[in-house]
């Protein structure tokens, strides 16, 4: 099993290029199960979900080649064989679910295991259940399997109002609504970029979908859909990663690719907290203002709110600010697992229940340190590079879920950062 050792350094300098979105592209991959003629998809991140769900796609039948050192993903499901999802490829990952809604609503059919539970909360998928539902799906859950079936002349346009924001849901819904007889409208729908990237994706291949990026989405069933190539948007969460680098650390970086309205929020709350975000022609640089990083309190929300997925690394942030912050996570329970950890390097952190309470220290100290699940780990090291003397990570084979090449890119910019093999 491999760490990450890090030693505590100075500012950083020089540009880091922001990978295509991880959460888009596993949501784009399985809308090639909604048409016979191929899709592709440019600006793909090379990360361990995307080949899970390559593997994922490949079992149905689906072909699926990685071009250009991956960057490339060509995609054809013009011979499907299969319609079940096997439970040993779906429990790497959930967002195996949502293969779905797509083989649901072309083939009327599909078996797909339950994801089960994860390390920061349990996310069931009674939402995503729910929806299909209403499309007139017949559902049997049996065996930890849904077992899916489309009633005579395939789903039907139906209003689904969802009680909670979801963005799986939301996603699973909106691929199954492009092949249903009918109008779709989904009511309290997720607003993430990323979904709204789907709808740019399904609107190529020539679904008819309006208000993406708004609480309401209306979809006009079509009776097929074709190819198209579709660049998946720049990852908002390596984005905001790697711009609080250089909030730590010091220095100067700008990131490649870089967009402030797809993280605002977040660019708030550096502003407030002394943090330079300038838009260039190339993405944004981020720099830290004089003196100490000042306290500022965060709520998780949904977007376009302060992300759940940034909330680790803005902790470690906070560790070092000029008084006391509150985090509230309001998202995911059990997302303050990473708390211990950064106490370990000297971080003053009270938990309780749903809210962090970090009164900033000076400096942080080098420690051996345990990642337990993505962005903890990305937290850890970003807390290692503005630590003094050395940090060593262990479990941290959650990054390459996703992150692609993050020593290469923090090398790049200065920091002190290797990956090896444990002793």
């Amino acid at each position: 099993m491999d760490q990450i050792i890090v030693q505590g350094n100075g500012p950083l300098q020089g540009e880091i290029p922001i990978a295509g979105a991880k959460n888009a592209c596993l949501t784009l991959m399985p809308a090639t199960l909604l048409t016979d003629q191929p899709l592709t998809l440019t600006n793909a991140p090379r990360l361990s979900d995307i080949r899970t769900m390559t593997v994922l796609l490949q079992s149905l039948g689906a072909e699926v080649a990685s071009l250009q050192d991956g960057k490339v993903l060509s995609l054809s499901s013009h011979a499907l064989d299969s319609h079940r999802a096997e439970y040993d490829i779906v429990r790497k990952m959930r967002a195996s679910i949502l293969v779905l809604g797509p083989m649901l609503a072309r083939d009327g059919r599909a078996e797909v295991s339950l994801p089960g539970g994860c390390a920061i909360g349990a996310r069931p998928v009674d939402l995503h259940l729910k929806a299909l539902e209403a499309m007139g799906a017949e559902l049997d859950l049996r065996d930890g399997y849904v077992y899916a079936k489309a009633p005579s002349g395939g789903l039907r346009g139906a209003v689904v109002e969802f009680p909670l924001v979801s963005v799986g849901a939301t996603e699973n819904a909106l691929m199954a609504a492009t092949l249903a007889r009918g109008t779709t409208v989904l009511k309290n729908a997720a607003r993430e970029p990323e979904i709204a990237d789907l709808a740019r994706c399904l609107r190529r291949m020539g679904a008819q979908i309006e208000g993406e990026g708004t609480e309401t989405i209306t979809v006009q069933g079509v009776d097929s859909l074709g190819g198209a190539t579709h660049p998946v948007v720049t990852d908002r969460i390596e984005l905001g990663t790697y711009m609080l680098a250089p909030a730590m650390c010091g220095g100067e970086v700008e990131l490649l690719g870089g967009r402030i309205d797809l993280l605002a929020a977040f660019c708030e709350k550096l502003d407030e907290a002394g943090i330079s975000v300038e838009e260039t022609p190339r993405g944004l640089k981020v720099a830290r203002r004089n003196g100490r990083v000042r306290a500022v309190d965060v709520t998780t929300e949904p977007y376009p709110g302060f992300p759940t997925d940034l909330q680790a690394q803005f902790m470690a942030l906070m560790c070092l600010a000029e008084g006391t912050s509150t985090l509230e996570e309001t998202i995911f329970e059990n997302r303050f697992m990473h708390a211990p950890e950064l106490t370990r390097m000297g971080a003053q952190i009270e938990v309780h229940g749903g809210q962090a309470r970090v009164t900033g220290v000076e400096e942080l100290r080098g420690a051996p340190v345990m990642a337990t699940d993505l962005r903890a780990s990305v937290s850890l090291i970003l807390a290692g590079m503005a630590a003094e003397g050395q940090t060593t990570i262990s479990r941290v084979y959650h990054l390459d879920r996703g992150y692609e090449h993050v020593v290469r890119k923090l090398r790049g910019v200065g920091a002190h950062i290797e990956r090896v093999k444990e002793e």
